[in-house]
């Protein structure tokens, strides 16, 4: 991982609408001498967001486990504070005592390497520590995080950069689940609560028509300047079909009208594994929607809304893209596709709303090899039975979102604010 540079931070979309407010400060260039104090202020800085998007939900809000795909606030808070400790302080900060070892069982989530764990279906019954106590922890790393960034050699901080870099964009990935793991948990109550009353969806931009795809040869992946993760490279050639996406993404009129036409009830529109989890889990509409009278209703982070026919449609799985899209006759996009299409600038929207299921199954890029040791885990060994989304969402924290960047869920998810738009191969 290479440092991140101001340009290629400053380039990153911002997220759009409250719960994207804040923007990750660049890092500094990579000159010398490295600027510690610009580091210690995107630590503080990427730290304090996490705490301002806990401060609107009490304790008992942060306690809650809504499903097993969610986690508590509190759990967030401690696991962020975990990956610092485990993964920088151990190994970097000389004479390091750790706050509490029984914590390390607690909130490490899937570091096999790492040792065990609380099972992931349970966090919601770790009611000790506190989320006050939470609060001390985080405080006393985040003090030993800015000694270490403070007083390491210039050699010892070139092997802390990297780690603490990966770790500030491992917590911006943990306050987005922040903010759709408390939507999934307040969805589950009758009384509708609003994470923020004022809270809106960004309207998206006008945009009609589509974008030729450039066929040929193209190279898509990390370019080697600015932060990434590992699963973003090497960067390769791949090969762009003639064809065309959506400037537009698709929205709940476009998707209400798919339900008119009985799309949730047309097995052949479903892939079979799709068709399965739609009539187990009764599928009728996306997640959070539900029928008032003549009228749809969704849950947001303001409380319950009434649909707004101009929005994107979003909390759909995969199968429910890929059915909408062989409804309305389309594709959706390779995630090579909306690479090129996006990077010469032929998407509104790429970023900043919904994040945009594509049909590439999330897997290795040619030559890819994980991270040497723990972290080596943090992609790698998720590359199974997946798919990649590409874009970002409103609950992004801004300075997050990149052109390469590879999310992936599992096809049945749908609690993240996940989307779509389509496209379609020349030849179909």
């Amino acid at each position: 991982m290479a440092a991140s540079s101001a340009a290629t931070l400053a380039a990153s979309p911002a997220p759009r609408g409250r719960a994207g407010r804040s923007a990750f400060p660049p890092p500094p260039v990579t000159a010398r001498p490295v600027d510690r104090d610009a580091w210690i202020a995107a630590f503080r800085q990427v730290r304090d967001e996490t705490e301002a998007r806990a401060a609107p939900l009490s304790p008992e809000d942060q306690q809650v486990q809504s499903m097993a795909d969610a986690s508590p606030t509190k759990w967030h808070r401690a696991h962020t504070t975990w990956f610092f400790e485990q993964f920088l302080l151990r190994e970097h900060r000389p004479g390091y005592r750790i706050f509490d070892e029984r914590l390390h069982y607690l909130f490490n989530s899937y570091y096999v390497a790492a040792g065990p764990r609380q099972p992931r279906i349970s966090r919601g019954l770790i009611t000790r520590p506190t989320a006050a106590e939470t609060a001390a922890y985080r405080s006393y790393v985040d003090e030993a995080v800015e000694a270490l960034l403070a007083e390491a050699s210039p050699e010892a901080l070139g092997r802390v950069l990297p780690i603490l870099e990966i770790g500030l964009y491992h917590e911006q990935q943990h306050q987005e689940l922040i903010l759709t793991d408390i939507l999934h948990a307040f969805a589950q109550n009758p009384l509708a609560p609003a994470y923020d009353p004022g809270w809106r969806f960004p309207r998206p931009q006008a945009a009609e028509g589509a974008a030729a795809l450039p066929a040929g040869l193209t190279r898509i992946g990390h370019e080697g300047e600015g932060f990434s993760f590992d699963n973003e490279s090497p960067r390769h050639d791949v090969l762009i079909l003639p064809g065309a996406i959506d400037r537009a993404l698709v929205t709940n009129a476009e998707w209400l009208a798919f339900m008119a036409d009985g799309g949730y009830a047309r097995p052949e529109l479903w892939l079979s594994d799709g068709w399965i989890a739609a009539q187990t889990e009764g599928w009728e509409a996306p997640g959070y929607w539900q029928r008032e009278g003549a009228a749809w209703l969704t849950m947001t982070l303001a409380g319950m809304r009434t649909v707004d026919p101009d929005l994107p449609v979003t909390h759909i799985s995969y199968y429910e893209a890929d059915a909408y899209a062989r409804w309305a006759g389309r594709d959706l996009p390779t995630e090579a596709e909306w690479e090129v299409a996006a990077r010469d600038g032929g998407l509104a929207d790429a970023f900043g709303l919904v994040w945009q299921w594509t049909r590439s199954a999330y897997s290795a890029y040619p030559g890819y090899r994980p991270l040497p040791g723990a972290l080596g885990e943090y992609n790698g060994k998720f590359m199974s039975n997946q798919f990649v989304l590409r874009g970002s969402s409103v609950a992004t924290p801004a300075g997050h979102a990149r052109l390469p960047y590879r999310n992936f869920f599992y096809p049945h998810q749908r609690w993240q604010f996940t989307g779509l738009r389509l496209s379609r191969q020349a030849s179909a």
